[in-house]
């Protein structure tokens, strides 16, 4: 057997719309009856990984390396989700990240979980799956204003009270650091919706219906409204 092709970015999106595209027209039987948002994620998960390292060179991390896929050239960690309520956790490092993106890109499967009982087997339809540059992973809401805010020529006091105001978790002199660097190099547009948890709780509602077409943003499988 030759030797594996790398894994690069774009082979990764190319390999996300082939999974997409074959699974929804799969059955599978092991799904069936499974009501478990976490289990259907790690099978889907699991499956796609497996796709990439029988046709890639590729580094799979694990819970302890962080992300998914570690390389330095791909830095990406999949996340699969419901459409019923498209969300997940992932780890809270420190609160940067939700001014300045989590710092690794996301590549989100969101699918629609139908069981036929007559086959009994489960069929998975891909509603929509986006690729989300790392530049994007901070905070819709809290970027904009303070990209506003910069604009509208805060100082750093205005910033920490702004901080304050939406619960950033970080001390005084953290917030205060924050407020340096967002008024040095104000972030960039984020396009998640990040709950401030012991994990931060990623929504991608936004992602999903986007219909834009945004810098950083890769709709890979475009949801339709049904």
């Amino acid at each position: 057997m030759g030797k594996k092709e790398k894994l690069t970015l774009q082979l990764l999106l190319k390999e996300a719309k082939l999974f997409c595209d074959e699974q929804s027209a799969s059955k599978h039987k092991e799904l069936f009856g499974v009501t478990d948002g976490k289990a259907v994620g790690t099978y889907i998960e699991h499956k796609f990984q497996t796709q990439l390292n029988q046709k890639y060179e590729v580094l799979l991390g694990s819970s302890a390396k962080g992300i998914d896929l570690p390389l330095k050239n791909i830095e990406t960690d999949i996340k699969v989700t419901s459409i019923k309520y498209p969300q997940s956790s992932c780890p809270f490092k420190d609160a940067k990240q939700k001014i300045f993106g989590l710092g690794y890109h996301l590549l989100v499967f969101v699918y629609d979980k139908i069981d036929d009982t007559r086959t009994k087997t489960a069929k998975l339809d891909f509603v929509s799956c986006s690729f989300i540059d790392k530049s994007r992973t901070a905070d819709y809401t809290t970027t904009f204003r303070l990209r506003e805010m910069v604009k509208d020529g805060a100082n750093e006091t205005d910033i920490i009270t702004y901080l304050q105001d939406k619960n950033i978790p970080a001390d005084e002199i953290t917030l205060s650091e924050l407020a340096k660097s967002i008024l040095k190099n104000p972030p960039e547009q984020g396009y998640l919706t990040i709950s401030n948890a012991l994990q931060w709780r990623l929504q991608y509602q936004r992602i999903v219906t986007l219909t834009d077409d945004i810098e950083g943003i890769n709709r890979i499988v475009e949801f339709k409204n049904f």
